[in-house]
């Protein structure tokens, strides 16, 4: 579990910020992104959040991802040099009792035109902590009336391009919850604002495809790899038959879905949702996943 910062933590917590393979640490109140950043702009940038305990859990993976990301948003990627000196400047300059939170790395096709368009592409570089807790306790999910393009140019992509997400998850607020599930255009389960999610049907649990156009979560795929869970297809109209459930995301490890879509699961913590997180326990217990 990771412990909040206090507020004298996040004021001196530093960020990393450049520009292609050049960059600097700067006081948190001194990082400042180009008016015409398009990361700003419209969006065009690629990001991934790590918990930081102690070390980043699970880094390579998350490079892994921040690369394959890039590539398909045509963005220059600056090497894994590059963004491993950017977290390790920022993890060095905290004190040992404040290396507790969550690092954002966002990496942008920095300045261009006020539109769509791009010029010659000096990305942008950020690396910065933030402070918050796992967030572990049973939640509550809605259903967002919106659906997800399994075909979609982004698919894959963990782009800065949220605002979708961000309508779907006001959305869930004003019903109560903490998050909303997304259907594909196929009337299939697909994924979260910012989670992927695992299911019981049939005494069997099963999380979406990659095919159905979720996100290849990290804590998504620690959980298959080491036997909980297998990927299935899972129809919108057989959620009336889920009897347990839960979200996975590096915030939230394995958080147990109390209501769905309004209706109150009969098991929570269900047995296949305490298995999950003792599986996620030990996961979590080694060093380099």
């Amino acid at each position: 579990m990771i412990d909040p910062m206090s507020g004298d933590d996040v004021a001196d917590a530093k960020v990393w910020i450049g520009a292609g393979t050049a960059g600097r640490l700067v006081a948190a109140g001194e990082a400042h992104v180009a008016y015409d950043d398009h990361g700003v702009t419209v969006g065009d940038g690629v990001f991934e959040t790590i918990k930081l305990d102690g070390e980043p859990f699970a880094l390579w993976r998350h490079l892994v991802r921040l690369r394959s990301s890039a590539a398909t948003m045509r963005i220059p990627y600056p090497g894994d040099d590059t963004v491993n000196d950017a977290i390790d400047a920022v993890v060095r300059s905290l004190a040992p009792t404040a290396r507790q939170g969550f690092l954002r790395v966002t990496l942008t096709a920095g300045p261009g035109p006020l539109g769509s368009n791009r010029t010659t592409m000096t990305p942008t570089l950020v690396v910065a902590l933030r402070s918050g807790n796992v967030r572990t306790d049973p939640t509550d999910v809605w259903i967002a009336p919106w659906t997800r393009n399994e075909r979609g140019a982004l698919v894959g992509v963990k782009s800065t391009s949220y605002g979708e997400n961000v309508l779907a998850l006001a959305h869930a607020a004003e019903a109560g919850a903490s998050e909303a599930l997304f259907a594909n255009t196929r009337g299939e389960l697909c994924e979260g604002t910012g989670s992927n999610v695992f299911v019981v049907l049939d005494d069997r649990l099963v999380t979406p495809p990659i095919t159905a156009g979720c996100l290849a979560g990290i804590t998504r795929a620690l959980l298959l790899e080491a036997g909980s869970g297998t990927e299935a297809t899972v129809p919108m109209h057989r959620l009336d038959e889920v009897t347990e459930a839960f979200l996975v995301s590096t915030a939230r490890e394995v958080q147990p879905i109390v209501r769905l879509g309004g209706r109150v699961l009969s098991r929570c913590p269900g047995p296949h949702t305490i298995t999950a997180t003792e599986s996620w326990a030990r996961i979590a217990s080694h060093s380099d996943p």
